[in-house]
């Protein structure tokens, strides 16, 4: 039995108090949960992640569109609203989202071009929810598609750009590097952890078709403790490696989507985001991301807490981070993300499967379409579609994104969603 040790964050306080109506109690979080189930995912998609596959990000969308549409069998035309990653395969390109309606062949009443990386597909759900309720349309699909294996055109262009992008550092590995060495350095951290999640991430990524095929091969601890160190004490098997792939996502209202005949369909039930944390100190404790901020609101929302959840997809560009939003979303106390990994089974048929589809550590990360795999393989998992990796009981699931990785800060932007059957 795992932990469920998640505290909020307000020390001591008490729960909301209960509204009362004709008589009838009803909890606070029970209302939120009502409220948001009105909205659902009805469908999903993917390609194949695969490396230098000299395609587009409009070439790999047209596939995305083109398996969303047989697996849910409704005609483009349904379609009104899309939300789009921006890539990193054809920056800097701000009409990217419009240029992707021409390459699609549809005519969107609602357009939304999300810019926050790896919290774009939650966030596409999120915002594409809200249109629906707005009343701007009813049928969106949230789309991500990026190849930067094969054209890589990224300019970050950020205000201070010898701290955003500095000479030397050479991208993410070397900042994962420091933020690793910082929480070591605070609370002790056992390599043997990290080797855990990425065997068992391997492990389900060879009972995935979609994975990258050179990613079919188990690895051992021993193959773990050899990789070579990339950006000490981050090694090669902690990271991620870019491929190009897309993704697509279904979203409409419950009602909409039983008129169109579907009949699979979860509720993104809880969602929250924050930009920028802690970003009024000069020198914030890069250990301190904004899931200790945002974990206690898809609580709130959905009525859950860590002991509940089924299935744990986060966003994993680097093992580390998911160790450390395990401790973040309660699943352990802080420092204690070592122990509760190794002390935790987080295959796909244990107490808290992790990535079950390899995650973008052992299916390939297809650049900032890579928030919609975690998210795909959540769908995935309730839609009762795993395979030979299928959940036994996949009745929620809790999706993470990270965006953009500013160097001697924590990530960017950080997103949950939580999702219910």
């Amino acid at each position: 039995m795992r932990p469920s040790c998640f505290t909020s964050q307000k020390t001591g306080t008490k729960a909301s108090p209960p509204f009362v109506r004709s008589g009838r109690q009803i909890s606070a979080e029970s209302k939120m949960t009502d409220k948001k189930k009105d909205i659902v995912i009805a469908g999903y998609s993917e390609t194949a992640i695969d490396f230098k596959t000299g395609r587009s990000a409009y070439d790999l969308g047209g596939e995305a569109l083109a398996k969303l549409l047989a697996a849910t069998g409704i005609q483009k035309s349904a379609i009104d609203g899309l939300a789009v990653t921006t890539p990193l395969s054809e920056c800097p390109n701000p009409f990217f989202a419009v240029y992707m309606t021409e390459a699609l062949g549809i005519t969107p009443t609602w357009l939304n071009y999300g810019g926050t990386g790896g919290c774009s597909a939650t966030g596409g759900v999120a915002r594409a929810a809200s249109a629906i309720r707005d009343g701007h349309c009813e049928v969106v699909v949230v789309l991500s598609a990026d190849a930067p294996s094969t054209s890589w055109r990224a300019n970050y262009g950020a205000y201070r750009s010898e701290f955003q992008d500095p000479q030397g550092v050479q991208g993410p590995p070397a900042t994962f590097g420091l933020l690793m060495s910082r929480y070591k350095h605070l609370y002790g951290l056992k390599q043997e952890a990290l080797g855990k999640i990425a065997i068992t991430q391997r492990e389900h990524a060879l009972h995935n078709d979609n994975a990258y095929s050179k990613f079919k091969t188990p690895i051992t601890m021993a193959d773990y403790e050899k990789s070579r160190v990339i950006a000490d004490p981050l090694k090669l098997l902690d990271c991620v490696m870019f491929c190009d792939g897309a993704n697509a996502f279904l979203v409409t209202s419950a009602k909409r989507a039983k008129e169109l005949g579907l009949s699979k369909m979860v509720y993104p039930t809880a969602y929250a985001e924050v930009t920028n944390f802690n970003g009024t100190d000069s020198l914030a404790e890069i250990t301190e991301t904004g899931f200790s901020m945002i974990a206690p609101k898809v609580f709130k929302q959905s009525g859950l807490t860590a002991k509940d959840i089924k299935m744990f997809q986060p966003y994993d560009d680097f093992t580390v981070a998911v160790l450390m939003k395990f401790e973040d979303f309660g699943f352990c106390k802080r420092g204690q993300g070592s122990d509760f990994t190794l002390d935790t089974d987080l295959s796909f048929s244990g107490s808290l499967p992790l990535n079950t589809g390899g995650g973008q550590i052992s299916a390939g990360q297809p650049g900032l379409a890579s928030g919609g795999l975690n998210l795909a393989e959540a769908v995935r998992q309730m839609f009762g579609e795993g395979g030979s990796r299928q959940v036994k009981d996949p009745k929620n699931a809790l999706v993470t994104g990270i965006g953009v990785i500013p160097y001697a800060r924590n990530w960017g932007t950080s997103a949950a969603m939580i999702l219910e059957a």
